[in-house]
């Protein structure tokens, strides 16, 4: 063989391996975006799961007898009270819109429909107050409602949904 027929070998046996090299990185970068998207579908399932345990806890903050325990304060008016309840509810649920786009339209219709029934019924009974109520005339008027009243326990079912669906996610 001389040294031309060599040469041409060595030439077309490299090009073959730059080839082979090209073909197996090419392999190599779709089986890694492929893992990239599995592991997209699971971190959206995680992403999910946080808004499910999010809106819960935002469901158990609004309820109205956690809501009284917490921010429950001596010394105030009926009207104080009703600001102080109203707008804790709403900053909570501000706080957590963007969880809507993690959940079914379901489930977050229940925690908007709960935000404002808790709000009609803060304002409601604070109305039926005489002009000079405390606040804890209205606390008390409150939690007398939520043990007489059905719609008082409307946090129970919406937190049930929200657990219901997130036990699908698992």
């Amino acid at each position: 063989m001389d040294n031309t027929t060599l040469i041409l070998c060595c030439i077309i046996v490299l090009l073959l391996a730059g080839f082979l090299a090209y073909l197996f990185w090419q392999m190599r970068k779709s089986s890694g975006s492929a893992n990239t998207v599995e592991g997209g579908d699971g971190n959206m399932r995680g992403l999910r799961l946080q808004a499910y345990e999010r809106l819960t806890l935002l469901v158990d903050r609004i309820a109205l007898p956690n809501l009284i325990s917490r921010v429950n304060q001596g010394g105030i008016g009926a009207k104080e009270m009703q600001l102080i309840l109203t707008r804790t509810i709403k900053e909570e649920f501000d706080y957590n819109i963007t969880q809507q786009i993690y959940v079914s339209a379901d489930a977050w219709n229940a925690v908007k429909n709960l935000k404002e029934q808790n709000i009609l019924v803060i304002n409601q009974l604070a109305h039926a107050l005489p002009q000079h109520a405390t606040g804890l005339d209205l606390n008390k008027l409150l939690l007398e409602f939520l043990m007489t009243d059905k719609k008082g326990q409307l946090h129970e079912v919406v937190g049930e949904v929200l657990s219901y669906e997130a036990k699908h996610l698992m």
